[in-house]
């Protein structure tokens, strides 16, 4: 049985209230009497008042003040939890004040010297949040609340450009986090079609009587990648492209829309993506131009060609404007 198994199973026999000898314990456990003391160390060292009592009656317990059975944390674990809290605080995750009362309640159930370590070992990293409106939150919620009633709601939804709200009924499917957006996958009744609405652009939401059924094994980050295979051109043949360049550059190329769904490999200077020849000539060439010198092709010649066909045409365009 693994080290934590073991403390943890130890913790439950001295939960009974009973004294309980080093010798019961270890044999109980299969252990060595030595180990039973290293881990009633490791336990007080996580806040658990153990007593050790000697004496013709004495034997292991634990104060009846204590309640709660710790959590075991490493350094590293601890740190883990307190940057995904930072994460989940800068995508405007709706249940971020819960995510801050648990990690409170362990950091609580850490010694000083614990809290401290923690402390500067998380004080380094930061996560800077995106403006948005302070009504996402409670729309997050609501969301989600309809999606497991199986509850259709009324929203009044804004376009993109649009200057006005329009009202319209959808049945909610679920929640994905997406370029540092939300997004409601939902069955639209005006459109008769699963689509995805951004919830910023939500102005209010009002739950119906309506109830719907959910279809069965719904994933909306499946649907997000089925709508990407879908605004492909062809199904084949493929051809691996292989794009060079600086980081950040690389970083941009590989979050695009589209494209992030095709990466097969990832380097510091390189990517590479696997995409059907149709749509890589369709689209890739001029999105790749405005990237300029800050990137190189590396593969196909075909991609790489045209891009330098079209950078000629453009260079051609403006020199008949000079003369």
């Amino acid at each position: 049985m693994a080290k934590w198994d073991n403390m943890l199973s130890m913790l439950w026999m001295l939960r009974s209230g009973r004294k309980l000898t080093a010798a019961h314990i270890a044999d109980s456990l299969e252990i060595s009497v030595r180990t039973v003391y290293r881990y009633i160390d490791a336990l007080c060292a996580s806040g658990v008042p153990v007593v050790a009592e000697s004496g013709h009656d004495g034997g292991i317990r634990i104060l009846e003040s204590f309640k709660e059975t710790p959590l075991f944390f490493n350094a590293i674990e601890l740190k883990a939890l307190v940057d995904a809290f930072k994460f989940a605080q800068g995508a405007g995750y709706p249940y971020t004040e819960e995510l801050e009362s648990a990690l409170k309640k362990v950091e609580n159930g850490l010694q000083e010297e614990q809290r401290d370590d923690l402390s500067r070992q998380t004080s380094g990293l930061d996560v800077i949040a995106p403006a948005r409106p302070p009504s996402v939150v409670p729309l997050l919620r609501d969301l989600e609340q309809a999606e497991k009633e199986g509850r259709t709601v009324r929203i009044a939804y804004r376009k993109a450009n649009a200057e006005q709200s329009d009202e319209r009924d959808i049945d909610p499917y679920g929640l994905a986090y997406d370029r540092n957006e939300w997004y409601a996958v939902a069955w639209c009744h005006r459109t008769q079609a699963v689509r995805t609405f951004r919830v910023d652009r939500i102005a209010w939401l009002t739950p119906t009587d309506v109830r719907f059924d959910k279809p069965e094994s719904f994933s909306a980050s499946a649907y997000f990648r089925d709508q990407s295979e879908q605004g492909r051109e062809a199904a084949g043949p493929l051809a691996l492209i292989r794009i060079e360049g600086e980081p950040d550059k690389l970083n941009a190329v590989c979050a695009h829309w589209h494209l992030r769904n095709y990466l097969k490999e990832r380097t510091d200077r390189e990517a590479q993506f696997l995409l059907d020849v149709p749509t890589m000539n369709k689209y890739l060439p001029v999105y790749l131009l405005t990237f300029g010198t800050a990137i190189r092709i590396r593969e196909p010649l075909e991609l790489k060609r045209r891009v330098q066909e079209m950078a000629h045409e453009i260079a051609a365009h403006y020199e008949d404007d000079r003369n």
